[in-house]
């Protein structure tokens, strides 16, 4: 009990696993949207991607984008450069095609930042891919 009231970590490795994984596969999901002729034409109808030459073309990237950010963070790939794909990335969502409400209307896109930048500087941690191809390996500087 003593342990659950100090400041002490409680399972940081496999936590901060689970909560890369479900934020980067939550990003495969709006990614994935990219295939879906549907959903794809709402997003052509936003006016806030009207003031670019080529909206059709920014919609497409930003998707493309979310898809693979989530992609790196689920994997643990690469984290620190799909951390900050997804911050750039929401922040544009959050304060350019929202109304920079991040208290009210998008707390989610501002909670992505934030997860963003705990895994920018925190990395993928132990259960990820980074750990296994980037450690330091006995008698390397």
């Amino acid at each position: 009990m003593n342990r659950f009231f100090s400041s002490s970590p409680i399972y940081p490795n496999a936590i901060l696993a689970i909560v890369r994984i479900v934020s980067g596969l939550l990003m495969v999901y709006h990614g994935w949207e990219v295939f879906d002729d549907e959903k794809m034409k709402v997003y052509f109808d936003w006016e806030a991607f009207n003031k670019f030459n080529n909206p059709i073309l920014m919609i497409f990237l930003g998707k493309i984008a979310e898809l693979v950010a989530g992609i790196l963070l689920t994997l643990g790939f690469l984290t620190r450069i799909g951390s900050l794909i997804l911050i750039c990335l929401m922040t544009y969502i959050t304060f350019f095609v929202g109304e920079g409400r991040f208290w009210y209307q998008e707390q989610h896109p501002f909670l992505l930042i934030l997860l963003g930048i705990i895994f920018l500087f925190y990395g993928g941690g132990k259960y990820s891919l980074d750990h296994l191809i980037f450690k330091k390996r006995p008698g390397h500087i």
